[in-house]
């Protein structure tokens, strides 16, 4: 087989295949990670069940995520940072984008997913949305009743700032 889905660069069969077929555990959290997202591209439901982490099964639709993974066109996967998560940790933090198409547009799916290991197995424990990054005003802000910026003469409401 041809390079890994989960964009690592190696073949599948040295990559994510071994731990999809159960032949050995992931080492890492972000290897599960990456084991996780590419059985959403290879059709591999039942791995996502078992790589649950046993308190998270309880609400977990079976038939639901197959049909997103069935719908779904994968385009890549792109790891952010790692927290942890290495072959001595209990518990890491992979922050990651899943990109791919549904009904024709393209989505990213961008999560903070927590993982935790148990007798030697890691599992997919919980995931959550990162907080918007703050931005800040390189320039004062324009109130609506302030001289245009642009140099017009004309207040920001009538001018530039006008809808």
């Amino acid at each position: 087989m041809g390079d890994c889905y989960c964009g690592s660069g190696r073949p599948f069969d040295d990559c994510c295949g071994p731990v999809l077929s159960g032949e050995r555990p992931a080492p890492t959290a972000e290897a599960l990670m990456r084991a996780r997202y590419s059985a959403y591209q290879a059709g591999n439901i039942a791995f996502l069940g078992k790589s649950l982490h046993p308190d998270a099964r309880h609400d977990w639709d079976e038939p639901a995520t197959r049909r997103w993974a069935r719908e779904a066109a994968w385009l890549g996967l792109e790891i952010l940072s790692v927290e942890k998560g290495g072959e001595q940790d209990s518990e890491g933090l992979v922050e990651f984008v899943a990109s791919y198409t549904e009904k024709g547009q393209l989505k990213r799916h961008h999560e903070l997913a927590l993982f935790r290991k148990e007798r030697g197995i890691w599992y997919y424990l919980d995931g959550k949305m990162p907080k918007p990054q703050t931005v800040k005003r390189e320039a004062p802000k324009v109130g609506r009743n302030d001289p245009c910026p642009c140099g017009s003469g004309k207040k920001y409401k009538k001018c530039c700032g006008a809808n």
